[in-house]
């Protein structure tokens, strides 16, 4: 029989990156509630161990497997993942969660199958992204849909991944829209801003843009190096780029770029850190450039920190971006656009202050992290599982999170 409060969740890895961040928010705080979590991963193990399991939640993995597999050669991955899979089933049998929950494609089709043959009795995926991943493997997403129906919920981040989501077949009575949550920082002194600076080789009074994405093609990083050298003559002398992230095999060509652009000496590539809300702090600016989103962590981060934003208008991105308010909302690869929105910010740092400030309270009233994790313990226990253990419903259609109309904006610069 399965345990009422036992949450097993079903994850890619244990590296830096959006998802596993917020799990590694998340996961803790629900311990704390009373669930015993269980987070099971398919890469092996990483950097985000330690931290999770001192917050309570047991890690597990399939030891060995994913350094004598190597991941990018498809045949080797197939059989890593046909290994890890029946470890998974094995634990899920073992175990015996009342929810098993499945966050991205990979842990979804490992996932899913696996609770299904394990019996696990409450099925919930998470979608983060955009389903731009299934035009490139058209049977992921003939699996995808026939594990859709097998579900018992399906949530999204964003209102445009519910969109996706409800495109692919899904019922809108099975649909959850779960927006991401973070914990405000408090904001930086001046010691403390002027010692990160000072760590980085930074003037005192340059102008600091930021962006915070692994290097990856579609997060956008050869839109912000073009954009930036086409504004560069109308920006403070000194200026400089950070870029925070890790490095997926993208960066050498970047960096490449950049120095085309004649723009070698103003940009950082930083790499993963583990001190992001420091490296806000010493900025002044924070720019996410990517071509596609689901609802991006380091959006919040950067709002949370009392900077102004500029974003492209993919995903859940306007969502929470309020143009001309929180930061600018500019298309997506439009070179211009996002070249005008650091000209206007650039010089004015009074403007700079009131959109940054007004970010930071749009989070602390939509998107707090105790938010977060009330909408997912609502969800569980709404399923029939729980410490607080309520009888599964199945009623009318219901949105966990709602958001006015007049929020989503699309004004843009041009």
């Amino acid at each position: 029989m399965a345990v009422s409060n036992r949450l097993f969740v079903v994850a890619g890895s244990l590296e830096i990156g959006g998802t596993e961040n917020h799990l590694l928010r998340v996961l803790p705080l629900l311990a704390l509630r009373g669930w015993q979590v269980t987070l099971f991963v398919l890469a092996g193990d990483g950097p985000l161990r330690a931290q999770l399991e001192r917050g309570g939640v047991a890690v597990r993995f399939t030891p060995h497997v994913g350094r004598l597999l190597a991941p990018r050669i498809l045949i080797l991955r197939l059989l890593r993942l046909a290994i890890v899979s029946l470890h998974l089933a094995w634990l899920l049998r073992a175990e015996r969660p009342a929810i098993a929950h499945f966050f991205l494609p990979e842990a979804y089709l490992a996932g899913g199958l696996c609770a299904l043959v394990a019996g696990v009795p409450i099925k919930v995926m998470s979608r983060r992204s955009s389903n731009v991943y299934q035009l490139k493997r058209p049977w992921i997403a003939r699996v995808e849909r026939w594990l859709h129906r097998r579900m018992s919920r399906i949530t999204g981040n964003s209102q445009a991944v519910i969109r996706e989501l409800e495109q692919e077949g899904i019922p809108p009575a099975r649909l959850r829209l779960i927006y991401n949550g973070i914990d405000l920082p408090p904001l930086p002194d001046a010691a403390a801003r002027a010692a990160v600076r000072a760590s980085l080789g930074l003037d005192a009074e340059s102008l600091v843009i930021i962006t915070v994405a692994n290097l990856i093609p579609y997060k956008g990083h050869r839109d912000l190096l073009e954009a930036l050298a086409l504004a560069a003559d109308d920006l403070p002398a000194g200026w400089r780029l950070l870029c925070a992230g890790r490095d997926e095999g993208y960066g050498a060509e970047l960096r490449g770029h950049a120095e085309r652009l004649g723009l070698r000496d103003r940009v950082l590539w930083l790499g993963a850190r583990g001190d992001v809300p420091d490296l806000l702090g010493a900025a002044d600016i924070g720019v996410l450039a990517s071509h596609q989103e689901g609802f991006s962590n380091a959006v919040l981060e950067v709002m949370g920190a009392g900077l102004p934003i500029v974003v492209t208008d993919v995903g859940g991105n306007a969502e929470a971006v309020l143009h001309g308010v929180t930061g600018y909302i500019v298309p997506a690869q439009q070179l211009a656009a996002l070249g005008a929105a650091f000209r206007s910010l650039a010089t004015d740092a009074g403007l700079r202050h009131r959109l940054g400030m007004a970010g930071r309270e749009r989070v602390a009233a939509q998107f707090t992290l105790s938010q977060c994790v009330q909408r997912y313990e609502e969800l569980y226990e709404r399923l029939g599982a729980g410490p607080a253990h309520l009888p599964a419903t199945d009623g009318a259609p219901e949105i966990l999170t709602t958001i006015e109309a007049a929020d989503v904006q699309h004004r843009r610069i041009h």
